[in-house]
C-alpha cells in the first residue's frame, strides 16, 4: 500500500490520474479543514525565539540535514522534533550537550542522528512540541529549533519551509503527497527551494567493490542520481523501519554484496551489525544570504523578548 502512494504521489503513471479523480473531493475536504485549523490555531509565543523547519509535502526533502547545518550555527540551541518511527511515546530526552540519553528505538533514527551529529546541542523527542519547548527552555537552551514544525500552527514561530524542485502531483492528501494546499506556503516567512536556494552535496565513506543498498526512507529512487558504482543490489523498508541483521546477512550473500551501502540515517540502527558500512553523507549548501537572514530574525526575536522581559520586570 505505501508503495502504490508512493508512486501515485511522485511518479503517476496516465491510469493513476483516475484514482486521482476519484480521491479528489476528500482532498478538497482535508485540505480545507488544514486551512480552517491554521486560520483559527491560537499560537503561544515562547521566552525564545522558535526557528521551524518544515515542508509542503509527506516524506523527505532535506528537512534533517537543514536542521543539522543551521544548529551547528548556535551551540547551545535544542532541536524539538517528533521522533518518527520510535518504539517509544511521550517526552524523550535523546541528547543533553552532546551527551546520549536515549537508545535510537527510543528516539527514532532522525532524532538520533541529530544527537550524534550535534554535540553542542540537545534533541528532545514529543508528540506535544508546546511540552518539548517548555522543556528545553527550562534545561538552558539558547534558541528552539523545531524539527518538521510548519503544521504545529498553535506556535509562534518563524517557518522555514523546504520545497522540492518539482513535483507532478500539487494535490492535497489523499490524492496528493501535500499535507495542505500547496498555496499555504505564502504564509511560511522563508521558502527555500531545491536547486535554486540551495543544493545537496553527497560525500561517501569507506566504499566497498560489491554494496547492497540497504534504506529505510521514503521514496528511496531518490537516491538513484547519487549512487556510487558497485551497487549490485537494493533493499528497501518502509520510512523508519528497523533492520533485522539476519534478513540483512542473507540478502548479502545473495547478491554476492561485501558491505552495505546505506544512508546516516540508517547507520544509526546499525550500530553493532556484523557488516561493514559504506556510508551516504548528505549536506546541504545554502546560499549565504538566507543564513544572514535567518540570523538576522534570531537576533530581532531575541532582543524583543528581552524588552518585553524587562518591562514585564
Amino acid at each position: 500500500m505505501e508503495d502504490f502512494f508512493e508512486r501515485l504521489f511522485f511518479a503517476p503513471k496516465p491510469y493513476h490520474f483516475c484514482i486521482i479523480l476519484l480521491l479528489f473531493p476528500f482532498s478538497l475536504l482535508y485540505g480545507s479543514l488544514m486551512l480552517f485549523r491554521r486560520f483559527l490555531a491560537k499560537r503561544e509565543k515562547f521566552s525564545l525565539p522558535v526557528i521551524s523547519i518544515g515542508n509542503l509535502i509527506v516524506g523527505g526533502s532535506g528537512k534533517t540535514p537543514f536542521v543539522i547545518a543551521l544548529a551547528t550555527r548556535y551551540p547551545g540551541a535544542a532541536i524539538v522534533s517528533r521522533g518518527y518511527g520510535r518504539q517509544s511515546s511521550g517526552l524523550v530526552e535523546v541528547s543533553r550537550r552532546g551527551v546520549i540519553l536515549a537508545s535510537v528505538e527510543e528516539s527514532g533514527d532522525e532524532a538520533m542522528l541529530m544527537a550524534k551529529s550535534l554535540p553542542q546541542c540537545s534533541v528532545i523527542v514529543s508528540e506535544n512540541r508546546k511540552m518539548a519547548i517548555h522543556k528545553a527552555i527550562g534545561e538552558g537552551a539558547k534558541l528552539i529549533i523545531l524539527d518538521d514544525g510548519f503544521n504545529r500552527v498553535n506556535i509562534e514561530k518563524f517557518d522555514i519551509v523546504l520545497e522540492p524542485e518539482s513535483i507532478t502531483n500539487r494535490l492535497p492528501f489523499p490524492a496528493g503527497p501535500f499535507r495542505e494546499f500547496s498555496f499555504v506556503k505564502r504564509y511560511a516567512d522563508l521558502v527555500l527551494k531545491e536547486n535554486r536556494d540551495f543544493k545537496r552535496k553527497v560525500f561517501y565513506h569507506n566504499l566497498g567493490p560489491k554494496m547492497l543498498l540497504a534504506t529505510a526512507i521514503s521514496h528511496p529512487e531518490r537516491l538513484d542520481p547519487y549512487l556510487p558504482d558497485g551497487v549490485v543490489a537494493r533493499y528497501y523498508l518502509s520510512d523508519h523501519a528497523y533492520f533485522d541483521e539476519e534478513r540483512l546477512g542473507k540478502r548479502m550473500d545473495e547478491c554476492g554484496a561485501d558491505t552495505l551501502l546505506v544512508t546516516q540515517k540508517d547507520a544509526v540502527k546499525m550500530e553493532g551489525f556484523g557488516f561493514p558500512l559504506s556510508i551516504i553523507q548528505l549536506e546541504l549548501e545554502v546560499e549565504e544570504k538566507y543564513w544572514k537572514k535567518i540570523a538576522h530574525t534570531i537576533q530581532r526575536e531575541s532582543s524583543h523578548i528581552r524588552k518585553k522581559n524587562k518591562n514585564e520586570t
